[in-house]
């Protein structure tokens, strides 16, 4: 996979000109994601199945 050049939240799209955008360094590619979505990320990374490659391998935080 190649860095993000559209610069879009890798879960609805939206993108720096319309939500702030938090960049993130995985599996040698940056990717972004809005804080709306960085929830999913950290509580519930099987939301994110078929948009981050390999997020069938994540696990949630503990709550």
């Amino acid at each position: 996979m190649t860095e993000n050049a559209e610069k879009t939240c890798l879960y609805c799209g939206r993108g720096d000109t319309d939500t702030p955008l938090v960049v993130l360094e995985y599996r040698g590619t940056s990717l972004r994601i809005c804080p709306q979505h960085l929830p999913l990320l950290i509580h519930d990374p099987a939301k994110l199945i078929g948009k981050l490659p390999g997020a069938e391998g994540l696990s949630p935080a503990d709550k």
